[in-house]
C-alpha cells in the first residue's frame, strides 16, 4: 500500500490559502494572497530539497495542478523541484476535469477523491506526496488516508480564508518526528498519523 504524504504552508490560525501571490485563490473574498513569500530562507529551502529527494509520485486538486501547469510545466529553468515536478507522475482528483493532458506524466483521477485516492493508494507503487490543494486534503484527512504532515507553520495571523482542516475534523492523533525552526521565525513541523492496532 502507497503512503501519502501531505506538504502544506499554514499560519498559525490555519490558514492555508493563497501562500504564493495576491491573486493565487481569492475564493470567499480572500485578500491576504502572497502571505508567504517574505519568510523564505536558507533553511526552508533545504528543508524542502530533503523532500524533493525521495522517489514519490504526485497527487492534486485540480486548483493546484491547473495552478503549478502555468510555474511548472515544460520549464527547462535547472532548477532541481522544476525538473522533480515534470519528471514525476502526477494524479489530480477532480469531478471537473476533462482530461489531464495539459502537463506531462499526468494522470486524471475521475469521480470522488476520496474513493478514487483510496483505490490508487490501495495498488502497487510509489509513495504520493500533496502539496497544497487544501480541498482535495480536508476529503482525503476525513476518510483517513493521509500518513503523514510535513507543516510550515508561519508567524501570522490572517483573521480568515481556507483552513487546513475541514471543520469538524474526524478525531485523529500525531506523532511528532521531527521539526526545524528557520531563521524567518517558520517552524517546519514533520508529524505521522497514529493508527490504531
Amino acid at each position: 500500500m502507497r503512503a501519502i504524504s501531505v506538504t502544506m504552508n499554514v499560519t498559525l490560525d490555519g490558514v492555508v490559502q493563497s501562500l504564493g501571490r495576491p491573486d493565487e485563490d481569492t475564493r470567499g473574498g480572500f485578500t491576504h494572497g502572497g502571505w508567504g513569500g517574505r519568510y523564505q530562507d536558507e533553511v526552508l529551502g533545504e528543508e524542502m530539497s530533503r523532500g524533493m529527494g525521495k522517489l514519490g509520485d504526485m497527487l492534486f486538486g485540480r486548483r493546484t495542478w491547473e495552478d503549478f501547469i502555468g510555474a511548472w510545466a515544460g520549464q527547462t529553468d535547472g532548477n532541481p523541484f522544476t525538473t522533480h515536478l515534470n519528471a514525476a507522475t502526477k494524479y489530480v482528483a477532480s469531478t471537473t476535469l476533462d482530461d489531464a493532458g495539459k502537463w506531462q506524466n499526468s494522470v486524471l483521477l475521475r469521480g470522488d477523491a476520496a474513493k478514487t485516492v483510496a483505490e490508487l493508494k490501495a495498488t502497487p507503487g510509489n509513495d504520493l506526496s500533496v502539496i497544497g490543494s487544501a480541498s482535495l486534503v480536508h476529503a482525503l484527512h476525513a476518510a483517513g488516508l493521509i500518513d503523514h504532515y510535513a507543516l510550515l507553520i508561519h508567524p501570522l495571523t490572517l483573521g480568515g480564508g481556507l483552513r487546513l482542516f475541514a471543520d469538524p475534523a474526524p478525531y485523529t492523533e500525531f506523532t511528532l518526528t521531527r521539526s526545524v525552526a528557520t531563521t524567518k521565525g517558520v517552524i517546519i513541523a514533520y508529524y505521522d498519523r497514529v493508527t490504531s492496532s
